[in-house]
């Protein structure tokens, strides 16, 4: 595998853990929130299923799921289960962040972009809702 190929894993990586979040997190959050919450796990599927594209076509195989993930955040309430999922958009974001450093070509430079742009606006969502100013970050996926 090459560094472009490895940062693919990773990001297909953080998405199936994004996907894990999420799914524990809607469990959790306030009713209001599951249907953004629903609309964000597609965007993460759909992602994933783009890079695992992107991985067949440089001829590897991508990751399999883990049969499950610990949130990067305990989840135990609504404010919690936003603040996890939260922390897996930053994971993403660092995830493609790292993706568009390594990448081999167009398709996967255009994929990390799109994707660190999706995570980036997912996260300001959830900081809005967290009341966390500011919403934005100057620069998405450097940030611990």
């Amino acid at each position: 595998m090459s560094e472009a190929t490895d940062a693919l894993a990773a990001a297909v990586e953080a998405e199936n853990a994004a996907v894990f979040v999420y799914g524990v997190a809607v469990a959790y959050a306030a009713a209001s929130r599951r249907d953004t919450i629903a609309d964000f796990t597609a965007e993460h599927r759909s992602r994933r299923d783009e890079l695992e594209r992107l991985m067949l076509a440089a001829k590897v195989t991508a990751p399999l799921p883990a049969a499950g993930y610990v949130p990067p955040v305990s989840i135990t309430d609504p404010v919690t289960a936003i603040q996890a999922v939260l922390a897996a958009e930053q994971d993403c974001a660092r995830a493609y962040r790292a993706l568009l450093e390594r990448a081999d070509d167009r398709s996967q430079r255009q994929a990390g972009v799109d994707a660190l742009s999706d995570s980036a606006r997912r996260a300001a969502n959830w900081r809005l809702v967290l009341r966390i100013s500011p919403a934005t970050v100057a620069s998405p996926g450097t940030q611990s």
